[in-house]
């Protein structure tokens, strides 16, 4: 399809195809500096992720093909030869016994232990954590670990070591962002690009990416250029090519590293927070790299990426629960398929996520296995829940006894976390409630009776503390909203309440579970049929199937035909809804052109004449960024009709209604109110924000139209979505159930796609994504019923 993706929700390795061109056999394309981190696949985000690269039957690479264990055959013999080969068969059994027998031993000593590191691994796999740990004890790993002898490939000069990226810093109410490169910095940048037939307007992000020695970092190792986010391997490759000469080939070990960690970003860009080796070295197959063992092997030594096992349950078995049975139920005698050991997967993953997710793992064990800070007594707290009714009663008893508690229901069921809060406060805790974004946030804090973002604000409904109880998870963090930090460094609260939790990413997950004080309680509450967040993980979902804590499920039905419509999608059926009130609105459309006039005329025309919502409060959806009908043609539509202007600064005039995204998975909604020297001023919620000139290119969108993920968080009093027949492949149930329910009085739905949207409803569902969180968690934390 020609819809393009939101940037942060594609899987690259999904999408991957061996492209044609490698070092040394085709020219390749000059990087291109506009979208072309938009172009791979559709908005896929919209269920955390997409299935794994087509690499055959299962994925799995082929061992490699050697009679001896040093990759050199045995010489054929017979009689004494074949004896003494019998006499080494017993002796390699009976020590496979005595293994065995110690091994079983071990695990009923340590059924509650985590999996030995490397104990249960064998063949590629175990050679390859074998080589990460010589080079963790400062050996030098071996020269043929794989078994196989490697092609003679082009030695390189002593690579140099990428440096991490460095945390996005949150954009303030009226800051510009971190201050950018020196000036000599990229002047010297954009002579070596030039150099390289690359574009001149990567240099400000690659100069920022790899510092201040960026010039020698990339004539030392040309594929660092990879690590600016709208380059593909292909056109990295041309640009190594132009600076290397016949120095440049496939083999090259800077390539073969460059390549593995720009999947690994891309995996991560796509939900996955690691993923499985077989699908890895397949994918790098597939992207031109002759050996992909050796690629993945060279960046685990330069320390770029980690690889981690995890064991493997039977179906239906809790992840990561001990194989053993009982004490007594199992052991030598069972037999050797009785005893065998559990299998494993070896993942690799970025440094960055793998330990953002032991480090959450580890917070949300400390909660579920203390006890929460007794405030107030427990007649107290039962005589708060029965004040409360339905489902909240129950929600405030869970609360009341446990230091982590899930709760899962649709818009309406937010009633029940505010009677929570408000419960909490009577009782004297300090409670607050945090949503990902600003949408989310005003949409709670109009709930609570309070203004939507001026904390200030004074009146009857202000006075209570539960006016400001609701922040943006950011603000919580970084300070500027909420309650600060006690003398500790941890948040100083009693309580908190997560709203929207299906969008909290493993770092932000990690973040907040690190800063909650000991006996504090901690509740993520959400609709999980939604979209899963935009960065990597899948934390609600995650917690949900792992059982470790108590789950609440609301019985507040969503009301009328809009409720009834989105409850229906979120099982998978999409029925006829009877809407005597024009809630929902069915408008054909043959193709895409159609598709945008219609989209213009209801919202300037139609919605606000026949429904009562202006074009302010209208919301229009659609499957991506690109294509013929997607978010920039439709703002482009949309501005031309309701703000018509020159856009002067960067296709801007002030009054366009814009969204910020000042780092991935942060939406900010605003509007234009001038441009100057110092760059474009928008009025977004909590604040004004000032993008400088160089950034609004990349960081700042007309906002008539989103995507599902832009607009996640946010209700609308009408919504139009929009569905194209090129859109087709974007469409699932988690993206149509999350579009659907952003409208509040209101859907119109442009429809393009024939039977294609009933049957995402029905049979697409969320796709998968690779994470290690319930396997973390298993050990440490016992499973509730």
């Amino acid at each position: 399809m020609s819809t393009e993706p939101e940037p942060a929700s594609k899987d690259t390795t999904d999408a991957v195809d061996p492209g044609p061109e490698t070092p040394g056999t085709a020219q390749a394309p000059a990087p291109d500096t506009g979208d072309a981190g938009e172009t791979a696949a559709p908005d896929t985000g919209d269920d955390g992720g997409t299935a794994s690269p087509d690499t055959g039957d299962d994925g799995e690479t082929a061992a490699p093909n050697s009679a001896s264990a040093d990759g050199t055959a045995a010489p054929d013999s017979a009689g004494a030869g074949e004896t003494a080969a019998q006499v080494s068969e017993g002796e390699a059994e009976l020590a496979a016994q005595r293994v065995e027998r110690e091994r079983i031993e071990r695990r009923k000593a340590e059924k509650q232990g985590p999996i030995d590191a490397g104990g249960k691994l064998s063949g590629t796999a175990a050679d390859l954590l074998a080589a990460v740990r010589a080079v963790e004890s400062g050996e030098k790993p071996a020269a043929a670990v794989f078994g196989t002898p490697e092609p003679a490939r082009r030695p390189a000069p002593e690579p140099v070591r990428r440096p991490r990226p460095e945390a996005a810093e949150p954009t303030g109410a009226a800051g510009a962002g971190p201050a950018g490169p020196a000036p000599r910095t990229v002047e010297s940048v954009r002579r070596v690009l030039a150099e390289g037939g690359a574009p001149e307007a990567l240099a400000p992000r690659t100069a920022a990416l790899l510092g201040e020695g960026a010039e020698d970092a990339l004539r030392a190792d040309p594929w660092q250029l990879l690590r600016v986010a709208t380059v593909r391997p292909e056109q990295a490759d041309g640009f190594a090519r132009a600076l290397l000469g016949a120095e440049c080939g496939p083999d090259d070990e800077r390539r073969g590293r460059a390549v593995t960690v720009w999947l690994l970003e891309q995996a991560a860009l796509a939900g996955h927070t690691a993923l499985e080796l077989p699908r890895l070295t397949a994918t790098l197959a597939q992207r031109g790299v002759p050996d992909p063992d050796a690629a993945v092997q060279s960046t685990l030594a330069e320390g770029e990426a980690l690889a981690f096992q995890d064991a493997l349950d039977e179906p239906g078995a809790r992840p990561g629960s001990p194989a053993d049975g009982p004490e007594g139920t199992g052991g030598e005698d069972a037999g050797g398929e009785e005893g065998e050991e559990r299998p494993v997967r070896v993942l690799i993953g970025l440094e960055r996520y793998a330990l953002a997710e032991e480090s959450l793992a580890d917070g949300l064990a400390r909660l579920v296995n203390s006890a929460p800070k007794q405030d107030g007594s427990a007649a107290d707290w039962e005589q708060a829940a029965a004040s409360a009714p339905g489902s909240a009663a129950d929600l405030i008893r869970a609360v009341a006894g446990h230091g982590l508690v899930l709760h899962t229901g649709g818009e309406a069921s937010l009633a029940e976390p505010v009677a929570l809060l408000r419960a909490a406060h009577a009782l004297g805790l300090r409670a607050w409630a945090a949503a990902p974004g600003p949408l989310g946030r005003d949409r709670f804090a109009a709930l609570l009776g309070g203004p939507p973002s001026d904390p200030d604000a004074s009146g009857p409904a202000a006075s209570g503390p539960d006016a400001s109880a609701a922040v943006t998870v950011t603000g919580l963090l970084t300070g500027t909203e909420g309650p600060g930090r006690d003398a500790d460094g941890a948040l100083d609260l009693d309580l908190l309440v997560v709203v929207d939790a299906p969008q909290l990413d493993v770092e932000a997950g990690a973040l907040l579970a690190e800063s909650l004080p000991d006996g504090a309680r901690l509740v993520l509450a959400g609709d999980p049929a939604v979209l899963w967040s935009v960065g990597p993980g899948r934390v609600f979902a995650d917690l949900l199937a792992a059982r470790v804590c108590p789950q609440i499920a609301s019985r507040r039905p969503d009301p009328g035909p809009l409720g009834e419509l989105v409850s229906g999608i979120g099982i998978g059926e999409l029925g006829q809804v009877e809407a005597p009130g024009k809630e929902i609105v069915i408008v054909p459309v043959r193709d895409a052109g159609e598709a945008v006039h219609r989209t213009v005329q209801l919202v300037a025309d139609s919605v606000p004449r026949a429904i009562g919502v202006p074009a302010e409060e209208t919301q229009v959806i659609t499957p991506g960024h690109g294509g013929a009908a997607g978010t920039r043609v439709l703002n482009a539509a949309l501005k031309e009709r309701l703000n018509p202007g020159p856009g002067r600064f960067g296709g801007f005039d002030p009054g366009d209604r814009v969204v910020h995204t000042p780092a991935p998975g942060r939406v900010l909604p605003g509007r234009v109110v001038k441009a100057d020297a110092e760059g474009l001023h928008l009025s977004c919620t909590g604040g004004t924000v000032i993008v400088p000139r160089d950034r609004v290119d990349g960081s700042v969108r007309h906002g008539w139209a989103l995507t599902a993920h832009q607009a996640l968080g946010g209700r609308w009093p009408a919504v139009v979505v929009v569905l194209p027949g090129d859109a087709v492949q974007a469409l699932s149930r988690p993206w149509i159930y999350t579009a659907f329910g952003r409208a509040a009085r209101h859907l119109s739905v442009v429809h393009g796609v024939d039977q294609a949207l009933p049957r995402a409803v029905a049979e697409i569902p969320a796709k998968p994504r690779t994470t290690r969180l319930p396997v973390l968690l298993a050990p440490q934390v016992p499973v509730t019923g």
